[in-house]
């Protein structure tokens, strides 16, 4: 048996005005809230409780090396030498709709607009808080591992690059993607149910780069129907059950599972270079099994919401054994790598190449770049050079054949523009080995890795483990494809920023950590070169907050287009209000709830809430206006299976404030709906 843990907290943040993590579109900001993000955290300790692992899932883009340091600083200060950088893995499940701005490397500035405080913040305590509550609610129990496949809610999305893999190789798999998803159930001693982890690989990005408002995508609807269905009877982020569903090698992987069509002919652009006859490759865009891209987050959801249910069920192998974690610091920029007894290769500086900017099929890059590109364009070449400085020799020669669009390697104004200096590490809980792996692995990038540490495990005397791979953890690093899928140089190979050999010198590394673990001898591990601590303020161009006002003879929480007077199951309730900024909000409260969905009880005065902002079918958006004016616009899609009755809708706000003495306060203000009624079908 284990001592285990399990805890969960809002780590939303502003969801204004913040550009969202992922697409890399400047133009993609937050305007609302379609559901609250929460850090996950699980803690297992050994029965002695000399040894700990936490594992945490936040629903966020990805770690980052600030996030992860600062994360750890507060840990420190708190439980001293409980909670380290070897025993806490941080993973993010990599949606794509969550708010930026949490980075220090200046690559990730320029499409999130700087380094925003109130961002970062709201990770970070989100983070901890859900470990403080693991921590204070550590019990005996017992862990089972199950694993399954899970069908029809994943695509490789660069299927050309795949089929660079030797043929041999891809003979041994069905799929030229990881259908495999598994789970780690935990219950406590008397059989109540504590908490899920699954690990299972796909992009979440089954909301497109249109969307505005902030929420988890597909693996964040399926912990929502997992932990309604546990926490029978309480609000969604309430009760104690907690599931995670965690990222894996999803480097190649898509959930929009129909494919690549160019939007303007209706035609497949499922070619090598995603590219469109009328267009070029910004009309080539996947779809997803819905009729909308809401649709879609809730068709996967549900999928893999299902099979984890079923899977969780059924689990009855349980893990037993010692526990124990390695980790080191690596200069990725420099790793030597041996292939075979005569040959040596080596890692590159990092650099990101043209395919880059031509984005995936999943979210377009700008200026109709095209995927595949080896040669490069003397115009953008010019404007590098310009504003970048041209890549030495060295790197360039170190590359080949990826044509270098950013020399980020050879950037040091005003900050680095990529890390040098990576986290490689690895949690074993008996025979569950947990790699936690600094960027997006793609499917047979994953393969390899998990295949080399297993056989490691095996020739020193810990066999049969079971290994997964967790992704986006501690430090950002972009994508890791093979070297054969490299030299065809799609997004995810253009995106590898160590070069050919990126690969081979993480599975190097990994054997190594997986040797000391299974040799007992992490204690000899080198820590590795420190990565660096920038200390950096308030560095955005995100708009500063100002006094929120209101139109002629209103107030804030005014009424501006009602409600109707009846709706049925399955129609939208709709109500728009004189707003204020949410960041206001933000500033105030971390767990600010903007809205809650009411109904009547048996006196008129006695209202029941039913739905808050964390819910997947309330929607709020914000729309700025003029001279600090905006509105509110709160939409309640009415779920099947909704009672008929007296229901009202209410919004929750903060407005900025000038004093006279030229301080600014956050005043709180709320809307109220007037009654509707929702009758049976």
């Amino acid at each position: 048996s284990y001592l285990l843990g399990v805890g969960r907290a809002d780590c939303t943040g502003p969801v204004a005005e913040i550009p969202l993590m992922g697409y890399a579109n400047p133009e993609q900001v937050g305007g609302g809230l379609l559901t609250r993000l929460y850090s996950r955290a699980f803690i297992v300790a050994d029965p002695g409780d000399t040894k700990r692992v936490v594992f945490v899932s936040a629903d966020i883009g990805m770690m980052s090396q600030k996030l992860r340091l600062e994360v750890l600083k507060k840990l420190q200060s708190k439980y001293g030498k409980l909670y380290r950088q070897d025993n806490v893995i941080l993973s993010g499940t990599h949606t794509h709709s969550a708010p930026g701005g949490y980075f220090q490397y200046t690559l990730f500035w320029i499409t999130s607009k700087g380094l925003i405080k109130p961002s970062l913040d709201a990770i970070v305590n989100g983070i901890v808080k859900s470990i403080d509550i693991a921590h204070q609610n550590m019990k005996r129990g017992r862990l089972f591992i199950n694993r399954g496949i899970v069908e029809n809610s994943q695509i490789n999305r660069s299927p050309f690059s795949y089929l660079e893999n030797p043929k041999s190789e891809r003979s041994r798999y069905s799929s030229n993607t990881d259908k495999e998803m598994v789970i780690l159930k935990m219950i406590d001693e008397n059989g109540q149910e504590l908490g899920l982890i699954s690990w299972f690989a796909v992009h979440p990005v089954s909301m497109n780069n249109t969307n505005h408002l902030v929420n988890s995508d597909n693996v964040g609807y399926a912990s929502y129907l997992f932990e309604q269905e546990k926490n029978k009877g309480v609000l969604p982020g309430e009760g104690s059950f907690v599931a995670a569903f965690a990222s894996s090698n999803l480097g190649d992987v898509s959930p929009n599972t129909k494919g690549p069509f160019c939007v303007n002919t209706g035609e497949s652009c499922n070619n090598s270079q995603s590219t469109c006859p009328v267009g070029g490759a910004a009309m080539c865009m996947a779809m997803g099994p819905g009729n909308d891209m809401f649709d879609s987050t809730r068709i996967i959801g549900h999928n893999i919401y299902l099979k984890a249910k079923e899977l969780y069920d059924k689990a009855s192998q349980e893990i037993t054994g010692p526990l124990s974690s390695a980790h080191q610091w690596v200069n990725m920029s420099d790793v030597s790598v041996e292939l075979n007894s005569t040959h040596t290769v080596k890692t590159c500086k990092p650099a990101l190449g043209y395919s880059f900017a031509a984005g995936t099929i999943d979210g377009v890059g700008a200026f109709n770049f095209t995927q595949g590109a080896v040669e490069g364009d003397p115009f953008w070449d010019e404007i590098r050079d310009q504003l970048l400085g041209e890549p030495s020799n060295e790197t360039k020669a170190c590359h080949e054949p990826k044509p270098i669009l950013f020399s980020t390697g050879e950037m040091t104004r005003p900050r680095p523009w990529h890390p040098d200096i990576v986290d490689v590490q690895i949690a074993a809980i008996g025979s569950l080995a947990i790699i936690a792996v600094p960027g997006e692995f793609t499917t047979m990038s994953g393969r390899r890795l998990r295949e080399a540490v297993k056989k490691e495990f095996d020739s020193h005397g810990t066999p049969g483990m079971d290994v997964v791979i967790a992704g986006l953890c501690n430090v950002y690093t972009h994508y890791i494809a093979t070297y054969e899928e490299y030299q065809a140089q799609r997004y995810e190979a253009a995106s590898t920023i160590y070069g050919p050999h990126t690969l081979s010198a993480y599975i190097q590394l990994y054997r190594g950590l997986a040797r000391a673990i299974a040799m007992n001898a992490v204690q000899d591990l080198p820590r590795g070169p420190e990565p660096p601590f920038f200390n950096i303020g308030d560095l955005t161009l995100v708009p500063p907050l100002t006094a929120d006002r209101v139109p002629a003879n209103k107030m804030f929480g005014d009424v501006l287009q009602e409600v109707r007077q009846q709706y049925r199951v399955r129609e939208v309730a709709e109500v728009t209000f004189v707003g204020a900024n949410p960041r206001s909000s933000a500033e105030n409260a971390t767990e600010h709830n903007f809205l809650t969905v009411e109904r009547q009880g048996s006196t008129s005065d006695s209202w029941h809430v039913v739905q808050n902002d964390a819910s997947w079918d309330t929607r709020f958006y914000w729309t700025k206006g003029l001279l600090g004016q905006s509105n509110v616009t709160i939409e309640w899609h009415i779920p099947h299976g909704t009672d008929p009755g007296v229901y009202r809708i209410r919004y929750f706000g903060h407005y900025k404030k000038k004093l006279p003495n030229k301080r600014t306060v956050s005043i709180p203000f709320e809307g109220t709906s007037s009654t509707f009624e929702i009758t049976a079908l």
